[in-house]
């Protein structure tokens, strides 16, 4: 099933340049720039709140959109660049480029765990331990896979879920080369202290006797 992409409304930008890119700071909006797909680029605004928003919920680089720009077609974008005030952080300006249904964009898509009831670490008290929620692939632009699944069916204590584990949509791949943890089933924290009393336990040193070579320069 194909992630909903989420809309991104902006305003075209009447003028061009840096006066135009003024008044629209003034007005409370950011100006942007959409370029890409043999066509002219397009000024276009945001509002700053809204900007900023989104840009602290995160993601936003790697985020698929479909641009609505009132008395133009909708077009999927991806943001490739925000600038920022040098003292302030805050954006000032942004650039959105138009992709293609065959182009392929890095996104962070979700790990979604199912079969728990089938999972005898967790009937035994194991804790699933969530290392990466969200794993970054290179997808196509038409098909974006909603979530990749891991199956937690016949997995016990002490097991490790890395990505080359799990089967992930098709054409898609991680953007990493290298094997990674995606979870960890480890053991209830009741059965770890446990553990550590029993190796105390098996040292067999009393904490209140004095060492060995102490007592025996007493006796000198």
């Amino acid at each position: 099933m194909a992630k909903e992409i989420p809309d991104l409304i902006a305003s075209e930008r009447t003028g061009t340049g840096k006066g135009a890119a003024r008044q629209a700071r003034r007005d409370g909006l950011v100006p942007g720039i959409v370029f890409g797909g043999d066509v002219e680029p397009l000024p276009i605004n945001i509002p700053f709140n809204k900007l900023l928003t989104m840009l602290r919920a995160g993601r936003f680089k790697s985020t698929l959109f479909n641009l609505k720009v009132e008395g133009h077609d909708d077009v999927r974008v991806i943001c490739r660049d925000v600038q920022r005030h040098v003292v302030k952080d805050l954006p000032t300006h942004f650039d959105l480029m138009r992709l293609r249904r065959t182009t392929k964009v890095n996104l962070f898509i979700a790990v979604d765990f199912t079969n728990e009831e089938e999972c005898p670490g967790l009937k035994k008290g194991g804790v699933l331990t969530v290392v990466r929620p969200e794993v970054e692939l290179m997808v196509t632009a038409q098909e974006i896979p909603e979530q990749i699944t891991v199956d937690l069916t016949g997995l016990e204590v002490g097991d490790s879920i890395t990505i080359s584990s799990i089967t992930l949509p098709g054409g898609t791949k991680p953007t990493i080369d290298r094997d990674f943890v995606i979870a960890t089933l480890s053991a209830p924290s009741s059965l770890r202290s446990a553990g550590d009393d029993d190796d105390d336990a098996d040292t067999g040193v009393n904490a209140d006797a004095a060492p060995e070579g102490d007592a025996e320069t007493t006796a000198e």
